[in-house]
């Protein structure tokens, strides 16, 4: 059973910064793309950052300059480190990985739990 484990939510005042980090475990085989959307309340889901397997980055044009993502392979386990927030950054946080698990063929994406992340003075 894959579990993806997000933590680093917080309350912030605008401006500062935070750093979340989403841990994958579990039989997995392999990871490609892991990345962060968010969902503020009334509005849709929408893709922050994405990180491929060979480091590659995207970005949304909202946080771009500010948002820095990240992976650490060895430990299945990404971060977005989140600088110069605004309020229009509240949001729950999910974190996305497309991944095979050892008994699978495919590869399929995943997502975690959701972290909760408000800007406000």
């Amino acid at each position: 059973q894959v579990q993806l484990v997000e933590s680093g939510g917080d309350l912030v005042q605008p401006g500062g910064s935070l750093r979340l980090s989403c841990a994958a475990s579990g039989s997995i085989s392999s990871i490609d793309a892991m990345g962060w959307y968010r969902q503020a309340p009334g509005k849709e889901r929408e893709l922050v950052a994405r990180i491929g397997s060979s480091s590659s980055t995207y970005y949304a044009d909202s946080v771009k300059g500010r948002f820095t993502i990240s992976r650490y392979n060895a430990k299945n386990t990404v971060y977005l480190q989140m600088n110069g927030l605004k309020p229009e950054d509240t949001a729950v946080y999910y974190c996305n990985a497309v991944l095979r698990e050892r008994s699978s063929l495919f590869a399929r994406a995943y997502w975690g739990q959701g972290t909760q992340v408000t800007v406000s003075s």
